[in-house]
């Protein structure tokens, strides 16, 4: 029971820790993308190595310390999803009002590197500490690895909570893979199994005698107690956000683009031009012929006017009718008349 005690606080602090710091170091990747895949990267080699080194100890030192490995380890492989590093073939949301089997295929293709890099994960721990005295690591990662895809599936069938605020930027098209709804079928068992489950390892732990074996089901108990929560958080109207609402970094604010006032026309004076009276007025030759030709036209106009008034003799009118032919072929040959 001392046990129990001891470890149902340090689980709860290094689960809410970790996650937090989780998110708020994917929250940098941004910005620090380089600095936070090599420090990823030594992360996961250095707690891999605290796993297979710790397991090797039973006693209490060892199992908070391959524990608390474990945890880490899975930290690590988390940052990789979260931050968009490995996801899966097909990182894109889910398109709309798509077939059942369709909409399952996609899930699969959004993730399938990450859920493949996770396998792969356990299958070393479990490779590094088969003959181990310690197996507390490989319950660790197991139990991570089983309560997660509980999760995923339930999020994906429909659940009444989401808690999708919490997902970062790089991987909001996860979001078009949850369903809401009040529940699904799937969840009554997932949460009576882990509960059950839960129940179990803290029953195990009260009766087992003082020592490692008591310490490392009292650590697992609650590891698995804290999963049958978090599922039960999917269900109750409870802004469980707010647990790690310090560690997520709110997105740059939008500012709008400042209108520019249209430019008003500028007149501008050129001291020394020249004026109107000054500048010099551009005639064309062929304007001032077209202008003549009208003249011409007008004027024989008025003379035939004029000729049916009063009588002309014909000889001067065939005269009047030469001369004004004659000036109207000068006028179209561009001559003066």
């Amino acid at each position: 029971m001392g046990a129990l005690a001891i470890a149902v606080p340090y689980v709860l602090f290094v689960w809410w820790f970790s996650t937090g710091t989780v998110l708020l170091l994917v929250g940098l990747s941004l910005r620090y993308g380089r600095l936070l895949k090599a420090g990823a990267a030594m992360l996961f080699v250095a707690s891999l190595a605290g796993v297979a080194a710790s397991s090797q100890a039973a006693g209490a030192a060892g199992a908070y310390c391959v524990f608390t490995c474990a945890i880490l380890l899975w930290g690590a492989i988390e940052i990789s999803l979260l931050a968009g590093w490995i996801t899966g073939p097909r990182p894109e949301p889910c398109p709309r009002n798509c077939a059942t089997t369709d909409r399952v295929w996609f899930a699969l293709q959004a993730t399938a590197y990450h859920e493949f890099a996770l396998i792969a994960t356990a299958g070393l721990v479990f490779a590094l500490t088969w003959d181990a005295p310690n197996q507390l690591g490989w319950w660790t990662f197991a139990a991570l690895l089983a309560l997660r895809q509980s999760a995923k599936i339930n999020l994906f069938l429909g659940v009444r909570t989401l808690n999708d605020e919490l997902l970062p930027a790089q991987v909001s098209f996860l979001k078009s893979y949850f369903a809401r709804k009040p529940i699904n079928a799937l969840f009554p068992i997932s949460v009576t199994l882990a509960s059950a489950a839960a129940a179990g390892l803290a029953a195990a732990a009260v009766d087992a005698e003082p020592g490692f074996d008591a310490l490392c089901l009292s650590l697992l108990a609650a590891l698995v107690a804290l999963g049958a929560l978090e599922h039960w958080f999917m269900v109750l109207p409870l802004p469980v956000v707010d647990l790690w609402r310090w560690s997520v970094r709110a997105p740059p604010a939008k500012v709008a683009p400042m209108c520019e006032p249209a430019a008003r026309p500028v007149l501008s004076v050129i001291p020394g031009g020249a004026t109107a009276a000054e500048r010099p007025v551009a005639k064309n030759a062929a304007l001032l012929a077209r202008q003549r030709l009208e003249d011409q036209f007008r004027q024989a106009y008025r003379d035939r006017q004029v000729g049916d008034a009063i009588p002309i003799a014909p000889e001067r009118v065939g005269a009047g009718q030469q001369n004004a032919s004659t000036g109207i072929n000068r006028i179209a040959e561009g001559r003066a008349p």
